[in-house]
């Protein structure tokens, strides 16, 4: 069936890779995009590209675009309270073994913009809209729109709207909160109007007693510009603390700045330049850290797409990726007959995030509470880093083949390119 007719709820990353891919392998087919927003949100935080994603932006011919557009930050510095580095993780150089700062490290707009604009002018979009509820038919979808009431049916439904996905919670009969796990991490972004990193190409992190973190990445524009993170990392014994960080995200940015205000003033280091940034910036806005593990990822022709079904701390743009391939290239291998493409995808992208780290109490560990706490990790990360132990580990890691984990994924019959 080259003719499907598909509406995807989200367009963001996981939308847009999946429309690019589907409109290879069906130039044809009629693709409806619906999103909440009013225009495009192209803001957002530095984003990565990681293990299977690196190979499908390269299939695409992405990869020159992408690395033109990356942010040129070199690795990670952690800091003291004086500004003095404590350890240095860089940027290894090589796509299959990477570290904390990616070979592929792109703000979240620049990337979703890359895959959106070769696709623009072949799709409907939808603003200001969203889905009110569906119902299954025997080969249809049938959706209720929430502002217009219009009802239409379609082939296929696709879930790319973020990890608080309420077409998962219809899907599975729960609330959306239901597949959703806590870590432990409430972060602002922001983008500073200043260089505050003085033209340094290293991120910094900076730990203060109490679970506060300030991360400032480096902007490219020429302008002189920091990307900045404000971040709280709770354990289960300051539920007080993390119920006034939940309530202040519903309550909304400026009930979180005055938050963020009242715990950071004292926090040292650029703290004061930093909360200034964040009450002079124009795209500030905040979230927790939270794990999706979806019980299933479709339901007749219904089907959950990156965070929707598997958002996962620190690779969840690269698993949108893939997840996108991987339910175009399906779709291709059983000639559009979308209930066996849906087993397949299941097949393939369910064992694989099974199988991935949680990231459930990492920011607990690497984030201590107390000054001895921090003064501990620090002095472990300055000798592991001043012997070169994590070049080291890395090299050899390399050389013995163990690379970034790969989703095993068929060889997909793809029309060539013209």
């Amino acid at each position: 069936m080259s003719n499907l007719n598909i509406l995807i709820s989200g367009f963001g990353i996981a939308g847009g890779a999946f429309v690019l891919c589907m409109l290879r392998a069906y130039p044809d087919a009629k693709i409806t995009i619906v999103e909440r927003d009013p225009t495009l949100r192209l803001t957002g935080a530095s984003v990565d590209i990681r293990s299977s994603a690196v190979d499908i932006i390269k299939w695409l011919g992405l990869e020159p675009t992408i690395r033109e557009q990356t942010t040129n930050e070199q690795g990670l510095q952690f800091v003291d309270a004086n500004g003095k580095g404590v350890a240095t993780i860089g940027a290894t150089g090589n796509s299959d073994s990477q570290s904390f700062t990616s070979e592929y490290e792109i703000f979240r707009g620049a990337l979703a913009k890359i895959f959106i604009d070769p696709i623009i002018d072949r799709v409907t979009t939808v603003f200001d809209e969203s889905i009110d509820h569906f119902e299954q038919r025997e080969d249809k979808v049938r959706v209720t729109f929430a502002k217009s009431k219009d009802v239409k049916e379609y082939d296929l439904l696709v879930a790319a709207d973020g990890y608080r996905s309420k077409i998962r919670g219809t899907m599975l009969n729960t609330q959306p909160e239901e597949h959703i796990r806590d870590l432990g991490a409430h972060v602002a972004y922001f983008t500073i109007k200043k260089d505050l990193l003085q033209g340094a190409r290293l991120a910094k992190w900076y730990n203060a007693t109490n679970g506060r973190v300030i991360f400032l990445r480096p902007d490219p524009d020429p302008a002189g510009r920091t990307r900045g993170n404000l971040i709280m990392v709770t354990t289960n014994r300051e539920l007080k603390t993390r119920t006034r960080l939940d309530n202040a995200l519903r309550q909304g940015n400026e009930t979180y700045m005055a938050l963020m205000e009242e715990l950071f003033r004292d926090a040292g280091w650029l703290a004061p330049e930093v909360l200034q940034g964040m009450r002079e910036s124009d795209d500030f806005y905040s979230s927790p850290f939270g794990l999706v593990r979806s019980p299933k990822l479709h339901s007749d022709r219904v089907v959950l797409l990156g965070d929707a079904g598997y958002a996962t701390f620190g690779i969840g743009t690269s698993l949108a990726i893939i997840g996108g391939y991987v339910l175009a290239g399906e779709l291709l291998r059983h000639s559009g007959h979308v209930e066996a493409a849906l087993k397949g995808y299941g097949d393939i992208m369910q064992p694989h995030v099974n199988t991935l780290p949680s990231g459930e109490n990492m920011m607990q560990w690497f984030n201590p509470q107390t000054w001895w706490g921090i003064s501990i990790r620090n002095a472990i990360l300055a000798v592991a880093t001043g012997l070169k132990l994590d070049k080291l580990a890395t090299m050899a890691a390399s050389a013995l083949g163990f690379t970034e984990k790969k989703v095993a994924m068929p060889d997909y019959p793809w029309p060539a390119v013209e």
